[in-house]
Parts: C-alpha cells; structure tokens; sequence
C-alpha cells in the first residue's frame, strides 16, 4: 500500500468503515460490534494500512451515499450504482446478489418480464441499488416506494400490491410468512457489492480496486463468506474474465 493511499484510506491511523446495516447478507450483526462479511473486509483492509478500524453503521445505502460528501467515512461498503458516482468511486464488484419479485397466491404474473405492465403496482424499498434500477428502467409498472425493508413487505401485504421488488435471499424468507406467495422466475438485475471510497481520493480507489481482485483470486473472499455461512451471494467475476457477470451494475 503506497503512502498516499494509506493516507486517504487511514488518516491518523483510523479506518472509518461505513456499513449497510440493512444489508444482512453482508453485515450479519450490529453488536456488541459489527459482524460478517463486510466488517471483516474492513478489518483485514485496516489491517494492512496498519490502522485500527472503526464501524459507522447506516439505516440503508443512500444515507451512506449522502454522507460520502460530509467526509464521514473512509471507505463503504455498498453497491455501486451510477447515481452515486459523482461522490463515491467504486471498485469493481466483488460479490452480486440476484433481485427479483415476491407475487402473491394467485398472481398471473409468472416471470420478470411480465411485470413491467400498466396497472402493475410494485412495494419497494427507498434507495436501495435495486429500487434506483427499477427507477431507471421501468416503462410502465409504478413503484411504491417505504422506508427500509419492512416497511416495504408491509406496504406490499397492508395495500395488497401486484409485486414485491427485492433481493432474492431475502425474499426466500419473506414468502414463508405468506400463504401461496412464490418467487418469479428469473431476476431484474444482480445488485453488485463494491467498495467505495469519495470521489477525491484518487490513490485509495486505485489500492481498493487491487485489493478486490486480490481477495477474489486468493480465496480469502469465499473463506470469509463460508465463515460467516452467507446463502445468496455470488462472487463477481474477475477483470477479464466477464464470463457470468450481468448487463445491469445496480
């Protein structure tokens, strides 16, 4: 790690870690301290900035994304979507997880493809990667937004909407608190997991990108994933190698 980038990554010996705490693939435990998957990429990435690590938890993505220009954290561990990039540069996906719709018993939706259609009211949850997609993709279902997973099952139940839009781990557990539910075929897009540092920091997001290849190519990825025993995540493809990766980068 050069001095410049352990100066952007680590100042003052500190490593500011921002986490996702709705993402409970990747951060698996809030206390007494953090845990998973992503907590444990920022402890070894403080540990070779010989740095101690702190953790900054956030309620969702987006309010990650907006402190980037408060100078609140050092590095994210969120997805890389193109409305975030004027503040955050993203390394290369390490991990994707497929999104997808949950429809209720007796919905004539069978597939993805069959849900972009006038009428079709879809719950979501508010600046989520997948939410930002569908915004951008959508021609004519309509989106219902709530504030944070819950509310967005909730929403989808309370209102009794066509669709419930999310990632598909997830999902597979929503559907067992409801009769006939199913998962349709197919997914809309696989959200990717990257790191981020701002935009500003030139030498960290070049070192966060090296690191990201590295602990995909070492196995240090999927020793850390197995771990924690994480269903649902996919490790991303190498550069160079775009065999499995996905069109969309929500």
């Amino acid at each position: 790690m050069s001095t410049d980038a352990r100066d952007q990554l680590a100042p003052n010996g500190r490593l500011r870690a921002a986490l996702n705490f709705s993402n409970f693939l990747l951060v698996s435990a809030r206390a007494p301290e953090p845990g998973g998957v992503a907590p444990d990429l920022a402890r070894e990435l403080a540990r070779r900035a010989n740095a101690t690590v702190q953790y900054i938890g956030y309620e969702n993505a987006g309010l990650v994304a907006d402190a980037a220009k408060d100078d609140a954290w050092d590095v994210a561990f969120i997805a890389a979507e193109p409305a975030r990039a004027n503040e955050i540069a993203f390394t290369p996906a390490y991990l994707e997880i497929d999104a997808t719709y949950l429809v209720p018993e007796g919905s004539p939706l069978q597939a993805v493809e069959d849900v972009d259609r006038p009428g079709v009211r879809i719950a979501t949850a508010a600046r989520a990667a997948y939410t930002l997609y569908l915004n951008r993709t959508l021609r004519h279902a309509t989106l219902v937004e709530a504030v944070g997973l819950p509310a967005s099952f909730d929403l989808f139940t309370g209102s009794h909407l066509d669709a419930l839009a999310g990632l598909k781990p997830r999902l597979l557990d929503d559907a067992k608190k409801l009769a006939g539910a199913r998962l349709l075929d197919g997914r809309f897009t696989a959200v990717q997991q990257s790191m981020g540092v701002r935009a500003s920091n030139a030498a960290a997001a070049q070192y966060l990108s090296a690191f990201v290849e590295e602990i995909k190519s070492s196995g240090l990825l999927r020793t850390t994933i197995a771990r924690h025993d994480v269903r649902g995540l996919s490790i991303a493809a190498q550069l160079g190698d775009q065999s499995g990766r996905p069109n969309s980068r929500a």
